[in-house]
């Protein structure tokens, strides 16, 4: 438990430092990466996408090396048709396929490990969409979903616990950011109930993120049998259009 712990510290830290070089322009700007689970997977999509070039790199110049041999020569004009077709294929394979935006009803799917990752990176795509508070939250909350997916790992999937996580993660996460972008943009800045939608969104995210970090830590002490999600993360729930409705537990 000690090794897990200190991993999971290592994990935030990294997180964190990931998180600062977003903030500060670095060279990890470029993603967004909120954490490691969807920057994980953005590298293996760069990756499937550098294999690809390579392989129709690499079947070009086969295939004219075969048309030399038969034709005794390809000549000027063959050349300069290689290298436009080697041209067109890093061209095109850069470009296609794009990475596919994980949706509400895939972000559940898979493993923990997976579902932190898809979390990760549906949330990044909706950050732009957001009111710069709510949006800040999201962008720190990808170092607790990083360390909760690690502590998630040792625990058995069909446990009562990573369930109520998963629940929390995969569905009620994602459903408080798309039920806010339902309000039209004109009646998100309207208070309602003593705070308007940008605020009640601000504030359930935050919720959402202590309970996170709560979960975190009692897993890191060990405390599975002791967990209970105590859902004060929907104090909040919006509708579509102008009205929102207050969910007390």
């Amino acid at each position: 438990m000690n090794d897990l712990t200190k991993d999971s510290d290592r994990i935030i830290q990294e997180s964190r430092a990931l998180r600062d070089d977003n903030r500060a322009g670095g060279r990890h700007r470029r993603t967004g990466s909120i954490g490691r689970g969807s920057a994980d997977l953005k590298m293996k999509h760069m990756v499937a996408k550098l294999t690809r070039i390579a392989i129709a790199v690499v079947g070009i110049l086969a295939a004219t090396s075969v048309a030399g041999l038969i034709l005794n020569g390809i000549g000027f004009w063959g050349v300069l048709m290689t290298l436009f077709a080697i041209v067109a294929a890093v061209f095109a394979f850069s470009a296609f396929p794009r990475m596919k935006v994980p949706t509400r009803s895939d972000i559940n799917k898979g493993d923990t490990r997976q579902m932190v990752g898809r979390t990760e990176l549906w949330l990044e795509h909706q950050r732009p969409a957001l009111p710069p508070p709510a949006a800040n939250v999201i962008s720190d909350m990808g170092v607790q979903l990083d360390a909760l997916g690690l502590q998630l790992e040792t625990v058995p999937q069909d446990h009562p616990a990573v369930r109520e996580v998963r629940k929390l993660v995969g569905e009620v996460l994602p459903e408080t950011v798309d039920s806010y972008q339902k309000i039209p943009a004109h009646l998100r800045g309207e208070k309602r109930a003593g705070a308007t939608p940008d605020e009640q969104l601000t504030d359930s995210l935050q919720k959402i993120s202590r309970e996170i970090d709560s979960v975190t830590r009692q897993l890191a002490e060990g405390s599975l049998d002791d967990l209970a999600i105590k859902h004060r993360y929907l104090d909040y729930r919006y509708g579509e259009g102008e009205n929102t409705s207050t969910e007390k537990e």
